[in-house]
């Protein structure tokens, strides 16, 4: 048995079932899409809980199935493809078989670019590996990775989060490079998630692009109020403490239905030594943060012109806004002309400080700097 944790609401890495509220269309869609050879895209704005569902399913499907391999990589910190090539082969190297000289053989063998140098941490025994690539072996390196895996024989499943940063890599063709490997690997799936939802819908979705049509679409919305708020109840009851619903939903209409930032309140709420949580408590802690973070959102706002700053507090103070170019939106805020808050709009979607849902509202991304500029003159 695992031991239980001190605070049951996650803001950050998984660690079971027990701790996962819902998303079970979406999990299901994507262990029946990798069991039956297909592979995902997976494309949702950030923190609102892609990581935990990827995790989720790998969880699931390694109970399943314990022969399966999973892998995890978060790409957003690369900058190029040589950097790219090395953590996948840091992700994948050594991990399909079990440490012996056998081993060390076989994956020396197969990675001659990448040098491969194993040692043993003089403490624990545990075996380490580090990697030495130069930059004119890169491509060599990454079809040595592909080869690897697929001589493995063993079922793998490999998720990619942010895809859409090979987009901005310097060398030409990594698309079609990355994906002229990947459709040759019989017994390797896998996810490519992102945040950016216009640049994965393009990657994937464009018939000039190498990867159209090549994978099942999966998208994430927001948790259900009923389901999110069932859930948290729970977790707090399975600790002896008591969340009230009127508590929760007001949280949740304040986060917009924001699973990070739920979490985020809902862990501080757990911690408070109290018997009766009320709806200062929740404000308190929102209170905390935007004085935490205080020099951060005036850091945001010091990056943006004064057009573009009066529009994002006008999108906060709304929460949400349909059409930020009818004249009534714009006289309300003093906003300029239609024109210049086209353009000022555009800006602020390309630095992801707004975001467009589903339903066609704009809104702040970040809740917190969101409360933050509703306060502000």
């Amino acid at each position: 048995m695992k031991a239980k944790l001190n605070n049951p609401f996650l803001v950050a890495g998984y660690d079971s079932p027990a701790y996962f509220c819902d998303r079970e269309a979406e999990t299901e869609k994507i262990i029946s899409a990798l069991s039956n050879d297909r592979n995902i895209s997976l494309i949702s704005p950030r923190r609102i809980g892609k990581t935990g569902l990827i995790h989720h399913a790998f969880y699931q499907l390694q109970e399943y199935d314990d022969t399966v391999c999973c892998f995890y990589l978060d790409i957003f910190s690369t900058q190029n493809l040589h950097e790219f090539v090395m953590l996948l082969g840091k992700t994948v190297l050594g991990k399909l078989d079990n440490y012996s000289e056998t081993m060390v053989k076989r994956v020396s063998s197969f990675f001659k670019s990448f040098r491969p140098l194993f040692s043993f941490d003089a403490v624990t025994g545990s075996p380490t590996v580090t990697l030495q690539i130069q930059s004119d072996q890169t491509e060599a390196g990454l079809q040595e990775i592909f080869a690897y895996l697929k001589a493995s024989g063993k079922r793998c499943y490999i998720a990619i989060d942010e895809f859409q940063q090979i987009i901005d890599y310097p060398e030409k063709g990594v698309e079609a490079l990355l994906r002229s490997y990947m459709q040759f690997l019989p017994n390797v799936k896998f996810i490519f998630a992102g945040s950016k939802k216009h640049l994965m819908d393009a990657m994937f979705s464009a018939v000039n692009r190498p990867f159209y049509q090549s994978t099942q679409k999966v998208g994430l919305k927001e948790i259900p109020v009923e389901t999110y708020r069932g859930f948290a109840r729970k977790m707090f009851a399975n600790y002896g403490k008591t969340l009230d619903s009127d508590i929760f939903d007001y949280i949740y209409e304040k986060m917009l239905g924001h699973t990070w930032y739920i979490q985020f309140i809902l862990n501080q709420l757990f911690a408070i030594e109290k018997a009766n949580l009320t709806k200062q408590d929740v404000e308190m802690i929102i209170e905390n943060v935007l004085q935490e973070e205080n020099a951060t959102f005036k850091t945001y706002c010091e990056i943006i012109t004064t057009g573009q700053l009066r529009l994002l507090k006008a999108i906060a103070k709304e929460r949400k806004v349909l059409a930020p170019f009818e004249t009534s939106f714009l006289q309300k805020h003093n906003l300029t002309a239609p024109s210049s808050v086209k353009l000022a709009l555009k800006s602020l979607a390309d630095k992801m400080l707004i975001l467009k849902d589903e339903n066609g509202y704009y809104y702040v991304y970040d809740r917190f700097f969101s409360l933050w500029l509703e306060i502000k003159n």
